[in-house]
Order: C-alpha cells, then sequence, then structure tokens
C-alpha cells in the first residue's frame, strides 16, 4: 500500500472490515476503522491497539457531520459496511439508507476531501436469479431481495461519482464469504451459524431443502482483492465478481462442518424457503483473476476447517 498513507475502513470492526484494517495498519498505513457496533466487536480489533497507525471510531455511516471531522487527510476508503441481508427483511427502510444514503454520505465526502481511492464492497445479490451461467460482470442486474436492490442502489451512486467527479472507485461483489471472526448470530454467515449450533448441541436450520448452490470465497482472499483494487491503475471505474468460483450446496456444507467437528449423523432441521432467496449461484471469475491476478483458494476443506478449528477455539473462550 506505497500509495496511501491514511485510510478509513467502514465496518472496521465486523468480519471481513477487521481482516482488511489489520492488512492495513500492519503494511503502515495510518487506518481509522468506523463501525456503529451493531455487528462489529470490539475483540476483533482489541490486537490492534498496539499500533500507533491505528484508529478505532464508533461511528455511523449515517452521521456525515461525524465523518466529516473524520475525513481528514483521508486518500483511501473501503466501505465494507453495509446492512446484512438478513436485517433486510425486518426493517427494509433502514437498510435502503444504510446501503444507499450511507454510501453517498461516503462518496460526497470522498469527493469533498480529495480521497484518491474508494473501493466498494458490494454483493453478487444485485443479479437476482441467474439468467445465464456462469454469471459475469454483464449479466443483467434484476435484484430479487430488498437487500439486493439497496446494494444496487449503492453501486449506482458509485458509477455516478466516477462519471461526475472523476473518484478513482473500484466495485467488488462478494459472494458467501467464510472465515475467522465471521459473525456467528442469526444475522451472520452460514459457515459459523452452522459450527455455533452443533458445538452447542443444536441441530442446524436450512432454510428450503438444501441444494441451494453457493460460491463460498476466503475471507484472505477478498482482502487481497481489496488491496489489489487500490493498488492498480486499471481497476478505476471498474466493476468485478470477488468469487472463487466454488460450487458447494448448503446441505453439502453442512455435511462438511459436521465432518470437521468430528460429529457423525448430525440434526438438520428443514425451514420455508427465504423470501428472494437465490436458488444458484455459478460465477464467472475470470475479470479479477486475469485483471488483478488474484488467486483464489479453491481447497474449500482446508479453508473451512481452518474457519472451524477457529470457531471452536473461540467458543471455549466464550
Amino acid at each position: 500500500m506505497s500509495k496511501y498513507k491514511k485510510a478509513i475502513v467502514t465496518g472496521g470492526a465486523g468480519f471481513i472490515g477487521s481482516h482488511l484494517v489489520e492488512e492495513l495498519v500492519k503494511s503502515g498505513v495510518y487506518t481509522i476503522s468506523v463501525d456503529n457496533y451493531f455487528a462489529g466487536k470490539e475483540e476483533n480489533l482489541a490486537h490492534l491497539k498496539q499500533y500507533d497507525n491505528f484508529q478505532e471510531e464508533k461511528c455511523d455511516v449515517l452521521d456525515f457531520e461525524r465523518l466529516d471531522e473524520l475525513f481528514e487527510g483521508v486518500d483511501v476508503v473501503f466501505h465494507q459496511a453495509a446492512s446484512k441481508k438478513t436485517i433486510c427483511l425486518n426493517n427494509p427502510r433502514l437498510d435502503l439508507d444504510i446501503n444507499a444514503k450511507g454510501t453517498f454520505n461516503l462518496l460526497e465526502l470522498a469527493v469533498k476531501h480529495g480521497v484518491k481511492k474508494f473501493v466498494h464492497a458490494s454483493t453478487g445479490s444485485v443479479y437476482g436469479e441467474a439468467q445465464y451461467f456462469p454469471q459475469d460482470e454483464n449479466h443483467p442486474l434484476v435484484p430479487t431481495s430488498y437487500y439486493g436492490c439497496s446494494k444496487l442502489a449503492g453501486e449506482k451512486y458509485v458509477k455516478i461519482f466516477n462519471h461526475l467527479y472523476g473518484l478513482n472507485t473500484t466495485v467488488l461483489r462478494y459472494f458467501h464469504i467464510y472465515g475467522p471472526r465471521q459473525e456467528s448470530s442469526d444475522v451472520g454467515g452460514v459457515v459459523s451459524i452452522f459450527c455455533r449450533n452443533l458445538l452447542n448441541g443444536q441441530p442446524m436450520t436450512i432454510f428450503g431443502d438444501g441444494t441451494q448452490q453457493r460460491s463460498f470465497t476466503n475471507v484472505k482472499d477478498v482482502v487481497k482483492a481489496n488491496i489489489a483494487a487500490a493498488e492498480l491503475d486499471n481497476t478505476n471505474g471498474e466493476v468485478y465478481n470477488c468469487a472463487s468460483g466454488i460450487k458447494v450446496t448448503v446441505k453439502e456444507l453442512a455435511d462438511m462442518v459436521a465432518k470437521s467437528l468430528n460429529i457423525s449423523d448430525p440434526v438438520i432441521n428443514y425451514g420455508d424457503w427465504t423470501p428472494g432467496d437465490i436458488k444458484v449461484f455459478d460465477i464467472d471469475n475470470s475479470k479479477i483473476r486475469e485483471g488483478m491476478n488474484i488467486d483464489f483458494l479453491t481447497d474449500f476443506e482446508k479453508g473451512l476447517q481452518e474457519t472451524v478449528d477457529w470457531a471452536v477455539a473461540y467458543f471455549e473462550n466464550k
């Protein structure tokens, strides 16, 4: 990160954000973590408080005035904060505010303060149900959930600021990120939720029949993609699928998590399909692999075992 001296990471105390903050701090960039701690955790950043180039701020992306103060001298922004898909079902208006208005706030401040680079975390949910496979970045954008709509609105604002003001932007569309520190509550990721259930002696719950296919991507690869997006000159104005290309069904995942924990015949409960749930993800990641020279971790069992081992240690210490 030789190009930049001062960074803001929104959602910095969250799962992905904390890994990104850690990488930036250790690379020598003065890094401000901005998080409202609705989902983020102080413990995710506790090990970084020893560094002089780390700053932790409790702040919401909707608090324009406070953000304005924090943007002084910032030259790169990694916008990771988002209203999660599980939250949008309960409060779609808040989902819209965070994912659209919050993004607009950050973009406006980026222009005001002369930020050199804005990396925006989006989602594969902007595509909606696949009209062809594999889905590349040119696939029609027809989201089927409030979350997909609000994240698409955020993407559109990024594009507008790139076009109108020449703000150097890159959009990364995430797909089913997993790894250490993933939130295990009901608003968290499915890998951590399954780990929590099994470690607590509870059944795993699958919404639908378990045949829905996901493209799981390791958090370390997501961090690499964010850094590359900021460092490389050819990423300006571009959108990338940030996905490993791995294809695993939710039922297969449940069985693999149980196997990693040496649990035979785990109990699985099946619930109703989640409204707007996408059945199949088959992602074309050739653009990001070739354009950024990103090599994704394709040994899913290895990455999953590392995640499960972290979860075991985490819950033992709770």
